[in-house]
């Protein structure tokens, strides 16, 4: 009877992987190793690592009481090669199988080194579809064909279809694919009432990870404690529970709401669990629709929940698998200048910043609009590098996989692939931020001043990168209105945003 040695890397902790569909209970073996390759090649986030090491350990535990067999390494072992070639060849010589089985990397760099064991290995090496996804990036590849540009919209509602959600004889419920417009609400003190999100006691093997992290990571970026991610189905199921019953109803009403002190909002915050596979996308669709035609939660908050998993979500793995390498090298704009410190937590007077780099710290977590709108809408108008802001996101969110992060940074926040996958740059002045928050009334600056050392540094800063990007941006239709007015703008006015921006931008490269 022949043998298949089956790897499950850290983003593939689901009982129904591929990879496991066909196990043989007395052949063959699970390989489950934490590596240093893994852990290093960009510094992460101590949450997000002691996270992924404490569900994979968690995970082959499972494993085990349902009679795999499991060979489990841990970082600290003294014989761990530290990388994933490694430790496969460690695992052939130990226990000679006739086969190699993975489920599809959700990173291209991971892809390419799978691709090579046959040859190094001399075996066989059976790449399965990853099938906790909704859509294979061959039939991404097929629905993209011939398409100059591809929006989300029109692929999620091929999802829709595909998967018969919200849907009432092939029309959308409600007469609308789309409720974003009814989600844009700011909650008065009245309104504010954001229960607690779920919280995990950490147990012994959470805990033996918190303080290898500490031992061995100990110069990484971020607060490991308090540590309260769950780290099992379980648990993860919990969380979505908590979610559908508490704070679902309210989601789409605030979803792109910021409040000082509230970083988790009415979020579900279980793209954690998603993204490592404790939970599995279409699972969560369901719960969330079962809300919505029970009349536990409203159209619009369900539609939007949903709208970024069977549609945003799938859409940017499949942009992702659909342009890779070369995505990742993407600067349409140009943007050269280094991450400034201030994203590492040094001193600003931006409150808006101050506050989101604090709360990404603190919980290896942001909200989709703190990422989009304050982190990313500052990156893009003071023009940093793609590629240090792929790096920052990539190392401080806990949900980060390049599979993920890349789309969204380099296409949605960047501007960097040209209009490719969104079709303007999500670039705004502080209007915006004050009309989504409340991070304004605590700032050192004036949102309502234009230029001068008191003005928001977010007004100057975009009409300082609309005129910077104007040969490559003012072509485009959403764009019309906004070179409309920066023409009519008086000479002395532009000279006075120029000034500013430089300036401002010279401190801070300080």
């Amino acid at each position: 009877m022949s043998r298949k040695l089956i790897l499950i890397l850290g983003d593939q902790l689901s009982e129904d992987i591929s990879s496991l569909s066909d196990f043989d209970k007395d052949h063959d073996v699970v390989l489950i190793c934490e590596v240093w390759d893994e852990a290093t090649y960009v510094p992460h986030h101590k949450k997000k690592i002691a996270f992924i090491f404490s569900a994979m350990r968690h995970f082959a535990e499972r494993l085990k009481e349902k009679g795999f067999h499991v060979s489990y390494v841990k970082l600290e072992d003294a014989d761990n090669s530290g990388s994933f070639t490694g430790e496969v060849q460690r695992a052939i010589q130990n226990y000679h199988p006739d086969k190699i089985v993975v489920t599809f990397p959700g990173e291209y760099r991971v892809l390419q080194d799978i691709k090579k064991w046959h040859d190094i290995f001399n075996l066989p090496v059976d790449i399965r579809e990853d099938s906790r996804f909704l859509c294979t990036p061959d039939e991404f590849r097929a629905w993209a064909e011939n398409k100059k540009s591809l929006r989300m919209e029109f692929f999620y509602r091929e999802m829709r279809r595909k998967y018969n959600v919200l849907l009432n004889d092939e029309k959308p419920v409600g007469g609308q694919w789309n409720y974003d417009s009814e989600n844009r609400k700011f909650p008065s003190a009245e309104t504010l009432f954001i229960p607690k999100p779920y919280m995990v006691q950490p147990d012994h093997i959470t805990n033996e990870v918190i303080e290898l992290v500490e031992s061995r990571f100990p110069g990484y970026f971020g607060d490991i404690q308090p540590f309260y991610f769950a780290v099992t189905r379980e648990d993860a199921l919990h969380v979505l529970d908590k979610f559908i019953v508490e704070r679902l109803n309210k989601f789409g009403d605030y979803q792109d709401a910021m409040v000082q002190g509230q970083p988790w909002m009415y979020h579900s915050h279980i793209s954690f669990y998603l993204n490592c596979g404790l939970l599995n996308p279409l699972e969560v669709v369901q719960r969330a629709e079962k809300a919505y035609i029970e009349g536990k939660a409203p159209l619009n908050a369900v539609e939007g929940f949903i709208r970024q998993i069977i549609g945003w979500r799938e859409y940017v793995r499949g942009v992702y698998w659909l342009n890779m390498p070369e995505y990742s090298d993407h600067n349409f704009l140009d943007a050269r200048r280094k991450l400034p410190a201030l994203y590492w937590g040094a001193p600003t007077k931006m409150n808006c910043l101050k506050q989101c780099v604090k709360e990404t710290k603190e919980n290896a977590y942001a909200h989709h609009i703190q990422r989009l709108m304050v982190l990313g809408n500052f990156a893009l108008i003071a023009g940093i590098d793609p590629k240090e802001v792929n790096e920052w996101f990539l190392i401080v969110y806990a949900d980060a996989y390049e599979w993920v992060e890349l789309p969204n940074v380099t296409g949605m926040i960047l501007f960097a692939d040209g209009g490719y996958l969104g079709s303007k740059p999500y670039a705004s002045t502080g209007a915006y931020i004050n009309k989504m928050s409340d991070y304004c009334d605590g700032c050192s600056y004036s949102v309502t001043t234009k230029t001068g050392d008191k003005a928001c540094p977010f007004n100057y800063l975009y009409w300082d990168f609309m005129m910077r990007n104007e040969g490559k941006l003012k072509g485009n239709p959403r764009l019309g209105f906004t070179y409309k007015n920066l023409s009519a703008m008086p000479d002395i006015q532009k000279e006075t945003i120029r000034s500013d921006a430089n300036k401002f931008l010279d401190c801070i490269d300080d």
